[in-house]
């Protein structure tokens, strides 16, 4: 909601829309395994658990955690190898040459020994570290908080090596093929983004990972579109040539204005794309209920376990499905329930007899505060609601926004 669309909004567009796409396939194909396998997470491994947030409702196989930390290092040390290798001398900013081919790609990694290059020995070296510790964090800390088996991290990491390796290998492909392609990039994306989301298995329990899956795919669809639209309509990279006025470390009164411009980019675009949030769910709210009821009498709509279709209610409740705007304030009530013992099991262990062994906890983890809590209801309209959301969130942070700071002069370059 923040950082990626800040990327785009200060001119490493190549960076907001290549992230998304890595986050989405290992967020997707995780959930998919998740879903397909069913494994639980480990059931009592020898920790006592502060806080429970909603992680303990996904199943374990495999670690998404580990999937995504792995693809995203490797995404980043891609750039980092690309700047060590680069004269510093080259016209080309490094952040910029992501949709090359991977040959053409390979032929700008050919620096000269002894010319100075756009990073440093030193600086290589430690932003290596630092990408190979945030990875090991990340991948113990799977373990050490027992969310995770071994299994489950070796399969997250050698998911996380694919997905990224498949995104080094089609992103280029994938570029060119927008950038050449008329209208079937939008007649082929749009039923393949919808037949993902029908297409995903349907856990035993109720998984929120599915929707997790929904939300990035959506916003590689709409940043797919964005890019098909600008490339085919003159906003392509030879569009945005202002530039951010001031400097960020130029004399008192460019660095003000700088980071006057700065700080408006940032909060018109997130007031915009929180503005859409609002609208596309109460108005998808609004619409597709009495859609989907009226189009069940022609045929059998697609009904996914744990979701109330149409037919059953009348009103999606209002606090119900996609939030318009995460609230921190709620956070602590709605995320975490405080626990005296018990492992680390996923709720399914909790709720129902478990076939591995039965014991008494001392809180419920269907409790909060003493009280039972509502079990969760889900709704058909949230599904298509949270993709027409994130489509659009995707649409405006890749497309929309960028060429409203270029026609008001404030630029998406910074320097």
């Amino acid at each position: 909601m923040v950082i990626l669309p800040a990327l785009i909004f200060f001119g490493y567009g190549s960076i907001g829309r290549g992230l998304p796409m890595v986050l989405a396939l290992g967020v997707y194909m995780a959930s998919f395994i998740k879903d397909s396998v069913c494994s639980p997470r480990p059931f009592a491994p020898p920790v006592t658990r502060l806080t429970i947030g909603n992680h303990h409702l996904e199943y374990g196989f495999p670690s998404t955690h580990s999937a995504n930390s792995v693809s995203i290092a490797l995404f980043f040390y891609s750039l980092l190898q690309h700047a060590y290798v680069t004269p510093s001398s080259a016209r080309f900013p490094v952040f910029n040459v992501m949709y090359s081919s991977t040959h053409s790609a390979l032929e700008h990694m050919s620096a000269t020994p002894g010319v100075d290059t756009m990073v440093s020995d030193t600086t290589y070296r430690v932003l290596s570290g630092v990408l190979l510790f945030y990875v090991f964090s990340i991948v113990y800390g799977r373990l050490y908080t027992g969310m995770h088996s071994f299994t489950d991290c070796a399969v997250g990491v050698l998911l996380g090596v694919g997905v990224w390796a498949f995104d080094q290998l089609f992103s280029g492909w994938l570029h060119v093929w927008v950038r050449d392609s008329g209208w079937i990039v939008p007649a082929v994306t749009i039923p393949l983004c919808l037949l993902s989301v029908h297409w995903h298995p349907q856990p035993i329990d109720d998984c929120p990972c599915f929707e997790d899956a929904i939300a990035f795919i959506s916003v590689v669809l709409g940043e797919i579109l964005s890019r098909w639209y600008m490339l085919h309509n003159g906003y392509g990279d030879e569009y945005f040539v202002h530039v951010m006025p001031g400097s960020p470390w130029g004399s008192w009164l460019d660095t003000l204005t700088w980071w006057t411009v700065a700080v408006a980019k940032m909060t018109v675009g997130i007031l915009i794309i929180f503005i859409w949030r609002i609208f596309a769910k109460n108005m998808s709210h609004f619409v597709l209920p009495p859609l989907f009821r009226l189009l069940s009498h022609a045929f059998t709509l697609p009904h996914r376990r744990f979701y109330t279709p149409a037919t059953d209610y009348k009103n999606v409740p209002p606090e119900t499905g996609l939030h318009p705007i995460p609230s921190v304030i709620d956070l602590p009530g709605m995320m975490e329930m405080e626990t005296d013992g018990g492992g680390a099991s996923g709720v399914r262990g909790l709720r129902y007899d478990n076939i591995y062994e039965k014991e008494e906890y001392p809180v419920d983890l269907d409790e909060e505060n003493g009280e039972k809590q509502d079990i969760v209801k889900h709704y058909d309209a949230d599904v298509l609601t949270k993709v027409i959301v994130y489509c659009g969130i995707g649409l405006l942070a890749c497309g929309v926004i960028p060429v409203m700071f270029e026609a008001l002069g404030w630029g998406v370059q910074w320097s």
